[in-house]
């Protein structure tokens, strides 16, 4: 199905070569549930991940809470019927679980090892597989049970084939650390972008020590590096939108982020793409970074991103968009890959 011309990278020693950029589906999941980003149809949805694997991309991230259950079930629809050699591998996440009485509350971080093997079954359901290609604890559990516990569990998972590899989401070297001294912690999934840089402080060099693949989430910070929003646009976000009440989307922050935006342009300019490109492009050039996870809820709007699996941002690029942090004082962390 797809084009296979798209730059592939080793997900640390999974044994899984992923193209540079993936489709993220988390926006997907739809309406209401707690992290919504508002109503999703579902056709666009299936229609949005068939084009992304048109276009070449060979992952999918995806989680059980995403729409308490609701995309995984999508992503199993959009890949019926695609010949095993085209399908691409799937990824998915436990350990937030939805109170299906409420399902707009927000979801417990739980790590209880019979719950993850629940969860785990439940996913394999919804997906229509055997096997998830990568399973990762989704956040830190706030239930009290040890790390030990749960990541002891995850390697059972690994051991026994129910997942080919496994990672950690959301954890700092210090947990990275005491997982690893278990067993070989596969992959690691921070946030990382223009805006959210701390993980390039120690958890990519540690990643680069450690043969860990990198997976990042949000480098386009949640659409805010798009080029596509504005105060009004903001206004107009469904109240359904988790984004409509989010700081990041208001006042200073906004307008900072947006004078950023701007910087951006100018250096899409120069290599004949679209500002997402730019943003994704960008997490890429750092060490230790295998991909980056990218969202889309419509087929248009991937030729905006698509373009970073191959871009290769200039020294005097990255000198620009430095100094453009430094002017505007947005997020925190490292402006610049380490050398």
């Amino acid at each position: 199905m797809g084009t296979g011309g798209l730059t592939k990278a080793d997900l640390g020693t999974s044994g899984l070569a992923i193209t540079r950029v993936g489709f993220g589906a988390w926006a997907i999941g739809g309406g209401g549930w707690h992290f919504t980003w508002g109503a999703q149809d579902d056709r666009d949805s299936v229609a949005t991940i068939r084009a992304s694997l048109e276009a070449g991309i060979n992952w999918i991230d995806t989680a059980a809470v995403y729409g308490n259950g609701h995309s995984e079930q999508v992503v199993a629809r959009a890949l019926r019927g695609v010949p095993d050699a085209d399908r691409p591998f799937v990824f998915t996440k436990g350990g937030l679980v939805w109170d299906p009485e409420r399902p707009t509350a927000r979801p417990r971080k739980l790590g209880d090892p019979a719950n993850l093997r629940r969860e785990l079954e439940a996913s394999l359901a919804r997906l229509e597989v055997e096997r998830v290609d990568l399973y990762q604890m989704h956040w830190p559990p706030d239930d009290g049970t040890p790390l030990a516990a749960y990541w002891e569990t995850l390697l059972d998972l690994r051991r026994e084939g129910k997942v080919r590899a496994i990672g950690l989401s959301n954890h700092d070297v210090a947990q990275l650390e005491e997982a690893e001294t278990l067993g070989h912690v596969d992959t690691v999934q921070p946030p990382f972008s223009l805006l959210e840089r701390a993980a390039a402080e120690e958890l990519l060099p540690w990643c680069v020590a450690h043969d860990t693949g990198v997976i990042v989430y949000s480098p386009m910070a949640s659409g805010l590096l798009t080029g596509t929003f504005s105060a009004e646009r903001v206004a107009a976000l469904d109240p359904d939108d988790w984004r409509a009440s989010d700081p990041a989307f208001t006042g200073e922050r906004l307008s900072s982020t947006l004078r950023l935006v701007e910087v951006m342009r100018g250096v899409a300019a120069r290599h004949d793409v679209e500002v997402p490109a730019v943003a994704v492009a960008w997490t890429l050039g750092f060490p230790g970074v295998t991909g980056a996870i990218v969202g889309a809820r419509h087929p248009d709007q991937i030729a905006g991103w698509l373009p970073a699996a191959d871009l290769r941002l200039e020294a005097d690029d990255l000198e620009h968009l430095a100094a453009a942090i430094g002017t505007t004082g947005v997020g925190t962390g490292p402006p610049l890959p380490a050398r």
